[in-house]
């Protein structure tokens, strides 16, 4: 059994402001780079527990969780990402302990600070995709080509 493959499991909030035209990111502090705030599930958490932790942790903020708007897998890294949808229900800091900065970003300034892996997944959740979650791969900075197995937007 020790020969089975080890996933961890991950979840991220693209939160957007009551205009719906900027999203929360964070520059994080381990690897310097803008992302939606999230990180790895504990193992006696639950995934919306989870998600509410370390967006307090990264961001100060309070949220309402909303849908599940893609899941990703970093093929590279063995992670699976779940992404939501949510809402600020508090103001976030400035920055974090965790995060050199937090901010509003407007959804046109994306692509320029954020690899496709990520910006990718701020767009999902604007688009409604039937009520279906998207599910893409990627090598942790780039979006593989999607496989004939049924990935779906």
């Amino acid at each position: 059994m020790s020969d089975s493959p080890r996933h961890s499991v991950s979840v991220a909030a693209a939160i957007f402001d009551d205009s719906g035209e900027n999203v929360l990111l964070i520059k994080r502090r381990d690897n310097g780079r803008w992302e939606p705030p999230g990180g790895v599930l504990e193992l006696e958490e639950t995934i919306e527990d989870g998600l509410r932790r370390e967006v307090r942790e990264e961001t100060g903020a309070e949220i309402q969780v909303g849908p599940l708007t893609g899941v990703y897998k970093n093929m590279a890294g063995g992670i699976v990402a779940l992404v939501f949808a949510a809402r600020s229900a508090t103001e976030p800091q400035s920055d974090t302990a965790e995060a050199f900065a937090v901010r509003w970003v407007p959804l046109s300034e994306i692509d320029g600070l954020m690899t496709p892996a990520y910006s990718t997944r701020i767009r999902d959740a604007l688009g409604s995709h039937a009520g279906r979650p998207t599910v893409r791969s990627h090598d942790g900075r780039n979006l593989l080509p999607r496989s004939t197995m049924g990935d779906r937007t």
